[in-house]
C-alpha cells in the first residue's frame, strides 16, 4: 500500500503537481508527505548498498604524494589524473563526512604551495606543477573554505597560521581580477573556468570577450568571505574576522540587489557590458540557495517555479544542468574539449540543488532526488564497476566518459570523483546527518 501511495504521489508531481503554486501551499504539501518518503525502507536500504559500494569507490580517487604534490592528493579517478580545484573540495569533504579531514587538509596544503606573489593559484595541478590552461585559469573561490572545514573537521585551526597570509591574497587577487567595480559582484575570466564548461548563461569560447556577473561565482566567494572570517577568528584575528564579515554581508546584498529578476522569481547572469539580465536558466542560476542567500519565500517561489518545473529543470533521473526550455538544450556526450553543462544530470549539481532544497524546507523533494541519483548510480556501478560524470536527462543514459574510454584490461575507465557526495544527500535523508557546507 505504501509503495503504491508513493508511486501515485511521484507520478503525480511530475505529471502537474508542481505547477506554478504559492510557496505557502507548497509548504502544506510536503510537511503532508515529508514522513511518508524519507521513512521508506526503500531509501535506507539504498542507502546501504550505496555506502557499501562507496567504500570500494573512493579508494580510486586517492593518490599518494609524489613529486610536486607533496602530500596525498585527491583526482576524478578514471578519465582525468590530475588534482582539479572543486572536485578535491567536494571529495575532500566527503572525507570529512567519513570521519578523514586530513584528505580536505591535504588538498589545501598541495594548492597553498602554488600560489604566486601575485595571489594566483591555478586550479588544477599535477605531479609536475601547476597546470595553468585557457589563460591563467585561477582556481575557483574554495580555498579558504576548504581550509575553514578541513579545520573544523579536525578540531584544529593551528595548523592555518603559517598560511593565513597567503589565503588573504589568493582573496585580494580575485577582487582585483574578477570584482566588478560598480556592483562589488563577482564574474569568470571564462566559464571553463567556473567548472560548468560550456554552460550557456556564460561565454565559453575564448574568442567570446563577453563576461557575466554570475550567481556561483559571486556565491562562492562569498563564501570564502565567511570561511576567512571564521579562520580569522579561531586564530584571534578580530579586526580581520570582523573586515570578512562585512564583506560577505555586502556581497550578499549585491547578490540580491543586482541577480535577482522579482518578475521571474529568478537568478541569473547580468552581461556586463549591457547591465541586463541574461535570462538562461540553467545550474549556475541556483547556486545562491546552497548558500542561503535567497530570503525564505523567494528562494521556495525560484524552487517551486523552476528548479520543480519538469518542463524546465526536473527530470525523471535527476534535476538538468540546464532548463529544457532553453534552445541549446541536449544531451549530447560531450567531454573533449569540454564537459557537456547544456542538460546532462550531473551528480555534483544535484548535490548542490539537494543543500538549497534542504535549506528552503523541500524534505521530500530531496528525499526523492537521493532515490533518484541513489539508483542511477549504484545501476551504474554493478554494470561498469565505476560511475560517470554526468547522464542523460531524459534516458538515463551514462554519458562521459563515453564507452569508447578503455583501460589496457578493455574496461570502461569511466569517473569517480563528487559523485561520492550522494551518498550525502542519502545519508540527510535516511540518518539526518547532513552535509550542507555550512560556515558557522
Amino acid at each position: 500500500m505504501k509503495k503504491a501511495f508513493l508511486l501515485c504521489m511521484t507520478i503525480g508531481m511530475m505529471a502537474g503537481c508542481n505547477q506554478k503554486k504559492t510557496p505557502n501551499n507548497k509548504a502544506m504539501v510536503n510537511t503532508e508527505l515529508a514522513d511518508d518518503f524519507t521513512n521508506d525502507e526503500k531509501l535506507k536500504e539504498l542507502y546501504a548498498q550505496l555506502s557499501e559500494s562507496f567504500v570500494g569507490q573512493s579508494k580510486k580517487v586517492i593518490q599518494p604524494g609524489e613529486g610536486y604534490l607533496e602530500y596525498p592528493y585527491l583526482i576524478p579517478s578514471g578519465f582525468y589524473k590530475q588534482m582539479w580545484d572543486w572536485d578535491g573540495f567536494f571529495m575532500g569533504n566527503y572525507f570529512v563526512s567519513k570521519g578523514k579531514p586530513e584528505y580536505l587538509k591535504y588538498w589545501a596544503l598541495n594548492l597553498i604551495k602554488g600560489i604566486d606573489k601575485e595571489g594566483y593559484v591555478s586550479g588544477c595541478a599535477t605531479t609536475k606543477g601547476p597546470r595553468p590552461i585557457f589563460g591563467k585559469f585561477a582556481m575557483k573561490p574554495f580555498l579558504s573554505q576548504g581550509v575553514y572545514l578541513s579545520s573544523k573537521g579536525l578540531k584544529d585551526f593551528s595548523w592555518a597560521q603559517p598560511y593565513y597570509g597567503q589565503l588573504k591574497k589568493v582573496l585580494e587577487y580575485r577582487e582585483r581580477t574578477q570584482q566588478d567595480e560598480k556592483t562589488g559582484l563577482f564574474y569568470w575570466d571564462i566559464a571553463m573556468q567556473s567548472g560548468a564548461d560550456n554552460n550557456p548563461a556564460m561565454n565559453y569560447f575564448q574568442e567570446d570577450k563577453r563576461s557575466f556577473l554570475a550567481p556561483d561565482a559571486s556565491t562562492l566567494q562569498y563564501k570564502e568571505y565567511l570561511a576567512q572570517a571564521g579562520i580569522a577568528k579561531a586564530l584571534g584575528k578580530e579586526n580581520d574576522a570582523k573586515v570578512y564579515a562585512e564583506k560577505a554581508e555586502a556581497l550578499k546584498k549585491a547578490i540580491n540587489t543586482y541577480l535577482w529578476s522579482k518578475e521571474d522569481q529568478m537568478y541569473y547572469t547580468i552581461d556586463r557590458e549591457t547591465g541586463h539580465f541574461y535570462k538562461r536558466v540553467s545550474y549556475s542560476s541556483f547556486v545562491p540557495l546552497m548558500a542561503g542567500i535567497a530570503p525564505q519565500e523567494e528562494g521556495r517561489a525560484m524552487i517551486q517555479n523552476h528548479l520543480l518545473d519538469p518542463k524546465q529543470m526536473k527530470a525523471k533521473y535527476g534535476f538538468r544542468s540546464l532548463s529544457a526550455e532553453d534552445p541549446d538544450y541536449n544531451n549530447k556526450n560531450i567531454i573533449v574539449p569540454f564537459s557537456n553543462w547544456q542538460g546532462p544530470v550531473w551528480p555534483i549539481a544535484n548535490y548542490i540543488y539537494s543543500i538549497g532544497l534542504k535549506k528552503y524546507g523541500f524534505e521530500n523533494e530531496v528525499a526523492w532526488l537521493g532515490e533518484a541519483l541513489g539508483t542511477l548510480l549504484l545501476k551504474d556501478i554493478e554494470k561498469h564497476d565505476t560511475m560517470h560524470e554526468n547522464y542523460s536527462a531524459e534516458t538515463g543514459e551514462p554519458l562521459a566518459p563515453s564507452d569508447d574510454h578503455v583501460d589496457e584490461n578493455g574496461n570502461i575507465v569511466g569517473f569517480v570523483s563528487w559523485n561520492l557526495c550522494t551518498e550525502n544527500i542519502l545519508d540527510g535523508v535516511v540518518n539526518d546527518n547532513w552535509m550542507l557546507l555550512d560556515i558557522d
